[in-house]
């Protein structure tokens, strides 16, 4: 059996169903919140941002014997004055910050691994980090957090649960599959869901053949340029048209027309240096929740009759047990030092999410990314494939 590891987190809130709690209540309560089966991981400190209505944080650490500290410095060195540590959990989501002219939520993810990186200095050691979602809201701060876990040598994980959800159908891309286009679905907030729905992209055509070599350019249509784009032919309709088949719920009537109008609407279109293109499609208006979210992929291999597509199944409410497999990957990143798939990959969405809101700022222009130019190679870390666990009440 693996050692249990002491982490400390650094959290913007506490409440039912935040980041903080699918994820830091599976390793509180197990992966099902049952007391049961849970991570190798102990939850020792912690630091809360910010305390809303409903904040949980203070009777969680009666409960379950852990310290909350005023500062990020404390929770990591425990009180003392060097890391006193074996990993740590910066869960920068949810909360009241401000956004820029952009409209992107500026959570304090750069300002968490800051001090990350401070003690880390002091202490001559750095122990692995899990930055929940994007890396942080702009791309100079989440190059900034990249390029100083490479300095420090900090085994980096970021990211979704996406990637690691249930899919269904059951879909795995063969390594270098010569993909010939693909479309996303996505739903909900433009900026936090559209990182979603890039997350679930990108961790099927990173599978292409020649792996992944960065984006070229990005920009983000919206109202009837939306559809204008798509009867050009720049993004697919036949493979937009696999994605709606598995929808499991939406409006009435045609989808053309109310995600027109809906402001929250609108696609993103992908060209990669390779010269492959993608395209996300937002379609808020007409697309809705339903049973396991509506995060859709679908995509050509090259001499397939039809198109491979999936839906990134979701379990909601609680337990929310596709944070279980997220949590599980955090786990094997804390027991091995190793981070189990590219933290490139996230640093690439960050990139991306980033340039489609400059985009829709800069009223839909088609912005050129040389910065994206950003290699990795794909791994066969394992998505959810056992039975989907019954809801439960907390």
């Amino acid at each position: 059996m693996a050692d249990t590891k002491k982490v400390a987190a650094l959290i913007t809130e506490y409440r039912r169903h935040s980041h903080a709690d699918v994820i830091l209540g599976k390793i509180l309560e197990g992966y099902l919140h049952d007391g049961k089966d849970g991570p190798n991981l102990t939850l020792v400190s912690l630091y809360v941002d910010q305390f809303p209505e409903g904040d949980l944080s203070r009777d969680l650490a009666k409960k379950h014997k852990f310290t909350t500290y005023e500062t990020m410095e404390g929770a990591l060195t425990q009180g003392g004055k060097t890391l006193a540590v074996d990993g740590v959990l910066c869960i920068g989501e949810h909360g009241k910050y401000p956004t820029n002219d952009n409209g992107q939520i500026l959570y304090p993810r750069r300002k968490f691994f800051e001090a990350v990186a401070d003690v880390f200095t002091k202490s001559k050691k750095a122990v692995p980090v899990f930055n929940d979602k994007h890396l942080a809201a702009t791309w100079d701060d989440a190059k900034w957090m990249y390029d100083k876990s490479r300095e420090l040598f900090v085994p980096f994980m970021a990211g979704s649960s996406v990637p690691v959800t249930w899919r269904k159908p059951e879909l795995k891309l063969p390594k270098d599959c010569v993909l010939t286009g693909a479309v996303q679905l996505g739903y909900g907030p433009f900026e936090g869901y559209g990182f979603h729905a890039l997350e679930g992209l990108q961790c099927m055509v990173e599978r292409r053949k020649g792996g992944e070599t960065g984006v070229k350019s990005v920009q983000c249509v919206q109202g009837e340029e939306m559809w204008k784009t798509l009867d050009k032919g720049d993004w697919s309709k036949e493979l937009l048209e696999a994605a709606i088949a598995l929808v499991p719920a939406h409006a009435a009537g045609d989808y053309r027309e109310p995600t027109a109008k809906s402001p929250d609407a609108g696609v993103f279109l992908i060209e990669y240096r390779d010269g492959f293109r993608a395209a996300v499609a937002m379609l808020n208006g007409w697309l809705h929740e339903g049973d396991g979210g509506a995060f859709i992929f679908a995509g050509q291999i090259k001499d397939e009759k039809k198109p491979s597509a999936t839906l990134f199944y979701l379990q909601q409410p609680d337990p929310f047990a596709h944070f279980a497999y997220l949590v599980k990957a955090i786990d094997n990143m804390m027991q091995t030092g190793h981070a189990p798939y590219p933290v490139e990959r996230t640093l690439l969405t960050t990139g991306m999410i980033d340039a489609v809101m400059t985009s829709k700022a800069k009223k839909n222009a088609k912005l050129d990314t040389p910065h994206l130019e950003i290699n990795y190679k794909p791994v066969d870390w394992p998505f959810a494939t056992d039975p989907v666990p019954k809801k439960i009440k907390r």
